[in-house]
C-alpha cells in the first residue's frame, strides 16, 4: 500500500518538523523526570486542531497520559513518548534530530516518536474523528498509563487500537507476553557440618525448586506449549561453611500468543515445596497478544480492509495486549525495524515514517468512525 500525501504535499517536512521537537525534549526512562509540562507534551497540545479535545493525566513519577479525541472515532491509536537512556558512543546528538542519508537519527526516531509525530501529521490533515493516547512509561519497569487509562473506561466505544511500535509498516497480529518475577527463598542458618543443611538450605530450596521449574518448561515445550523461560539472576548465602538463610533469583517468562501468565505462575511457584519456602512478587505481567482466551481474527479482517501487509508474530511485547484483554481487537503497526531501537545511533528511515503517515491517514478517513463493531462483525 503506497503512502497518500497532504494537500500541500509537504507531508516530509511536517513529520521531520514533529519529530525534531518530539526528540529534543529528554525523556529517557529511566530516570523518568517527565511530567505533564513536559515539551513533547507541550508540543502535542499546541500543533492539534481545535476541534480535538485534549485530556493530559499526570499520575507521578514520570507517567504521563495525553488523550485526545475529534469525534467519536471507534479506532485508537496508542504511542508511548518516553526512551530507553541515551548512552555513550553517539556519533550524532542523541537529543537533536539529525537527517542525512534518507534516514533521521537521534534517541526515540525509531522507538517510536517517529510514528507519533506521523500521526500528528495525519491530525493536521484531515478532520475525521481521530483518537490519540500518548504515555510516557512503557519502556520502564512499572508501566502504568495504559493500565490506568483502561481502567477509567478510556476504551469505551472503541473497537480497534492500533499500538505504534517498529514493525517495517506490517501489521503484527500477535506477539509473546512478559512475565517478570521475583522470589526469596528463606532458610534456616547454622554450621554447614551439620546434616540439616541439606533440607535448611535456602540455596538448596531454590536449587530444587530451578531444576523443577525447568523440567516443568521442558514438558510443556515438548507437548506443543513453548514458553520462553529464563532464570536470569540467583544470589544468596554468606560461604561456602554456613547454611544460607537467604536465596534470591528473578526470572522471566514470555508465553506463546492466547497464554495465560497468571496460570504459568501459579503452576510454577509452588514447585518443589517452593509454596512454604518461598515469597514471590511480580514486577510486571504483561499478557501475549492476542491475551488469553482472545483471537486475532478481529485485527486480521481490520488489517486486511486497510491493505496492510501482515505479519503474523514477532517475539517482542507490547502494549497492544493490554488492549487485547480489555477486549479490543489490538494489532501493531509502525515506521522502523525492532532492530534499530535501543542502540546508539537509532535511526528510521524517511520513508517509512511518509509510509506510516499515509497508513495511519487510511484509516482514520476510512474507518475512524465506524470500528466500534466492525472488528467484530465483519
Amino acid at each position: 500500500m503506497s503512502s497518500t500525501t497532504g494537500a500541500n504535499g509537504d507531508d516530509l517536512a511536517a513529520i521531520l518538523g514533529h519529530l525534531g521537537a518530539l526528540v529534543a525534549d529528554d525523556s529517557q526512562n529511566p530516570p523518568r523526570t517527565i511530567t505533564a509540562e513536559s515539551a513533547m507534551f507541550a508540543h502535542v497540545r499546541s500543533v492539534l486542531p481545535d476541534d480535538f479535545q485534549v485530556e493530559t493525566v499526570d499520575h507521578g513519577d514520570g507517567h504521563v497520559t495525553l488523550h485526545a479525541r475529534r469525534g467519536a472515532p471507534g479506532v485508537l491509536f496508542n504511542c508511548h513518548l518516553d526512551t530507553v537512556p541515551v548512552g555513550t558512543g553517539w556519533t550524532v546528538p542523541p537529543l537533536a534530530l539529525t537527517v542525512r542519508e534518507g534516514r533521521a537519527w537521534g534517541r526515540g526516531t525509531c522507538d517510536i516518536k517517529g510514528a507519533a509525530a506521523a500521526l500528528l501529521r495525519v491530525a493536521e490533515t484531515t478532520d475525521a474523528p481521530m483518537a490519540l493516547l500518548f504515555t510516557s512509561d512503557e519502556e520502564g519497569a512499572g508501566g502504568c498509563c495504559v493500565d490506568r487509562f483502561i481502567r477509567a473506561g478510556g476504551t469505551e466505544g472503541r473497537g480497534v487500537a492500533v499500538i505504534c511500535e517498529p514493525t517495517g509498516n506490517r501489521a503484527v497480529l500477535s506477539h509473546r507476553g512478559y512475565l517478570s518475577v521475583k522470589g526469596r527463598f528463606e532458610g534456616r542458618a547454622g554450621h554447614s557440618s551439620e546434616f540439616r543443611a541439606l533440607e535448611d538450605s535456602a540455596v538448596h530450596a531454590a536449587g530444587r525448586w530451578m531444576a523443577a521449574a525447568l523440567a516443568h518448561c521442558k514438558a510443556e515445550a515438548d507437548a506443543g506449549r513453548a514458553t520462553c523461560f529464563n532464570i536470569g539472576t540467583v544470589s544468596g548465602g554468606l560461604k561456602s561453611n554456613v547454611i544460607a538463610d537467604g536465596c534470591d533469583l528473578h526470572w522471566s517468562a514470555r508465553l506463546a500468543p492466547g497464554g495465560d501468565n497468571r496460570a504459568l505462575f501459579d503452576a510454577l511457584a509452588g514447585l518443589a515445596g517452593a509454596g512454604d519456602r518461598a515469597d514471590w512478587h511480580i514486577p510486571f505481567s504483561g499478557p501475549p497478544l492476542p491475551a488469553a482466551g482472545g483471537s486475532a481474527d478481529g485485527a486480521r479482517r481490520f488489517a486486511e480492509r486497510q491493505e496492510l501487509e501482515i505479519t503474523e508474530s514477532v517475539d517482542f511485547w507490547t502494549e497492544a495486549s493490554l488492549f487485547s484483554a480489555a477486549g479490543l481487537d489490538a494489532l501493531v503497526l509502525g515506521p522502523g525495524h525492532i532492530e534499530q531501537a535501543h542502540i546508539v545511533d537509532e535511526w528510521v528511515a524517511l520513508d517509512q515514517l511518509e509510509r506510516a503517515c499515509g497508513q495511519y491517514r487510511v484509516i482514520v478517513e476510512r474507518d475512524g468512525g465506524s470500528e466500534r463493531d466492525a472488528g467484530r462483525t465483519a
